[in-house]
């Protein structure tokens, strides 16, 4: 609260003199300036003490005070609270009574599925639980198959269950499952087969207009033939109305080996008999009666 100054305060008139005001003017004038004065502090005077007097029948109490704080709060909640329309009504939602009636659970839970951990003293880990893996097992234990018998234990020639070393050599006989069980041919046969494969390997020079990747053990002899492999015939298949195909050659046409077949065919074999002509060519000019023909490419030209 700010305290109101009621303290009198003087007011003066000061004039200042003019040229008319000389002599006896100034005379007059001065005593009527004192006479104003006077005046004028017997009512401020007057004026202080009724002021006085209604400050002191008014005299600010703790009560005065704290009623006007209160007043102020009151405007400040007012002011605070958002304003409604009077054309639209506060909405107040009532909800319904709580139903009493409703019974507390119980603390007994029941039965309960089996944990997926169990946890004892002795592992403290526990063995891990998968319902998916109970699920399986439970539907494979209702089935009433039974567990299909082990296979029996091969046996050798005379009848002896085989040892470790003997089932090693029988699984190197083939590539295994993944490769059709494909076979190892003997050593007795490697010769014959060489033959065989060597002229699989030198069809690009048979036809000239077909050309084939190199084979890696194409030139190293019968050391670079594959460790698995076969040569087989082609079978004949009937055409869908059960009548042999005419891609199919009959069984007095075809020849016991592949050189046979490629011999007999006559482009093939016109074409073999002109490659022959040229190595030949070749071998004759590094024979015999080449020496001198020799001696004089090497002699010096002056």
């Amino acid at each position: 609260m700010s305290s109101l100054d009621t303290s009198p305060r003087r007011i003066g008139l000061i004039a200042t003199p003019t040229s008319v005001d000389k002599g006896k003017g100034r005379e007059i004038t001065s005593s009527s300036d004192s006479d104003s004065t006077s005046d004028s502090e017997s009512d401020s005077l007057t004026s202080s003490d009724e002021e006085d007097n209604e400050v002191s029948d008014d005299i600010v109490t703790p009560e005065y005070l704290e009623s006007l704080l209160e007043k102020s709060r009151q405007n400040a909640r007012l002011a605070a609270k958002p304003s409604i329309p009077l054309d639209q009504e506060e909405d107040v939602l009532i909800l319904g009574a709580d139903k009493a009636d409703i019974p507390l659970p119980t603390l007994n839970p029941g039965p309960l599925p089996s944990p997926y951990l169990s946890l004892n003293e002795k592992d403290p880990k526990g063995p891990a639980y998968d319902p998916d893996v109970e699920r399986a097992e439970l539907a494979t234990s209702s089935l009433s198959a039974p567990t299909p018998p082990m296979p029996p234990p091969e046996l050798s020639s005379s009848g002896k269950p085989l040892t470790k070393k003997e089932r090693k050599a029988l699984k190197k006989q083939t590539a295994g499952p993944g490769w059709f069980d494909l076979p190892a041919p003997a050593e007795a046969d490697l010769p014959r087969l060489h033959r065989e494969v060597e002229a699989l390997r030198l069809r690009n020079q048979l036809d000239p207009k077909r050309f084939y990747r190199k084979d890696e053990g194409e030139g190293k002899g019968i050391k670079g033939l594959p460790k698995y492999f076969a040569i087989g015939t082609v079978l004949p298949t009937d055409t869908p109305f059960g009548t042999l195909s005419s891609d199919n050659l009959p069984k007095s046409h075809r020849k016991r080996t592949i050189v046979d077949e490629l011999v007999d065919d006559a482009e093939a074999k016109r074409y073999a008999k002109k490659k022959f002509s040229e190595l030949q060519v070749v071998r004759g000019a590094r024979g015999r009666k080449t020496l001198a023909a020799k001696k004089a490419a090497r002699r010096q030209k002056w």
